[in-house]
């Protein structure tokens, strides 16, 4: 399949239904390469465990480094590279408060990209 095809496109012309029925997709997929490449490099920064667990944090309240190291158990050192990857891929942000530095999430649809992929992930296991 080409970049450009509709992806709900079938053989046969018709369009393909979710679960439910109605259009996967609200509107056709119409979107540029740099599109493309910008959104496989978002996912690749939430692919790793320790990332996914810090959008969740911080999609509770904006956090500093040693919250999420007593929230998450791990050193301060892996926190702090995660949150670099983070940061450089536009998911985190931070903000200077005295020595330390407070992290929240960019935007909440990152937030609902994890919460739906973890959803999705609880499903799988329980059937």
């Amino acid at each position: 399949m080409s970049i450009d095809a509709d992806p709900r496109e079938c053989s046969t012309g018709e369009r393909a239904r979710g679960p439910t029925g109605s259009d996967a997709l609200s509107s056709p997929v119409d979107v540029s390469p740099g599109t493309l490449v910008a959104a496989g490099e978002l996912l690749r920064a939430l692919s790793a465990p320790v990332r996914i667990s810090i959008v969740l944090e911080l999609r509770e309240s904006a956090r500093c480094v040693h919250e999420l190291v007593g929230a998450l158990g791990v050193t301060q050192p892996l926190i702090s590279q995660h949150l670099r990857v983070l940061k450089t891929a536009g998911v985190v942000r931070g903000e200077r408060s005295g020595r330390e530095v407070l992290y929240h999430l960019a935007d909440d649809h990152l937030a609902r990209i994890v919460v739906d992929a973890v959803a999705h992930a609880q499903e799988g296991r329980s059937q």
